[in-house]
């Protein structure tokens, strides 16, 4: 019997050290673990100068929507945006049944059990915004309280007008062939 473990993040980055004021030399899952302990109290984990009120404030106005937000507040930006989902990932495994940003100036990493990777995807990219994570997260929020295109409504309507558009088509034919069959006979 195969055993699946859950994935764990490959990367963690040491630009995360700074969100919880650990030096660039503590290594990164140490600054994953302090990262999951300072959400626990607010949902924000973020560097002293951050706008730390109206990130908790975002994450109250969530609460209020529905939404278990987490937010963190990465101050530089790694190489890629790849490992901020992956700290997205580690932090939805501490805290299940959250959705979770994380925020760099340039870049964003979410994970959600309640939203499909399309609407996070959607998130992330409303929560570039140069460098106001306030801004960000309100973006995100916003995003995800956003309805999604009504993708089957448009193909039951395609259907309908393509099933229409055939019947008249062939009426059409039919009524042509009844109006070419009398001129076609010849005279007696």
């Amino acid at each position: 019997m195969a055993v699946t473990m859950p994935q764990i993040p490959l990367y963690i980055p040491n630009e995360l050290c700074a969100t919880v004021g650990a030096s660039p030399a503590t290594p990164p899952d140490q600054c994953m673990n302090q990262v999951i302990i300072d959400l626990a109290d607010d949902g924000v984990s973020a560097p002293k100068d951050a706008d730390i009120a109206g990130l908790r404030q975002v994450v109250a106005d969530a609460k209020h929507k529905g939404i278990d937000l987490k937010v963190v507040v990465v101050p530089q930006n790694p190489p890629i945006d790849t490992p901020l989902r992956d700290v997205a990932t580690d932090v939805g495994h501490a805290y299940p049944g959250s959705t979770v940003l994380v925020i760099s100036p340039m870049w964003a990493g979410t994970y959600s059990p309640n939203y499909d990777r399309v609407t996070l995807e959607a998130g992330q990219d409303v929560a570039k915004t140069g460098g106001n994570p306030v801004q960000s997260a309100k973006n995100f929020v916003s995003q995800l309280q956003t309805p999604g295109f009504p993708w089957t409504a448009l193909t039951i309507v395609l259907l309908v007008v393509v099933a229409i558009a055939t019947v008249l088509v062939r009426v059409f034919q039919v009524r042509g062939r009844r109006r070419a069959e009398p001129e076609a006979q010849p005279a007696p």
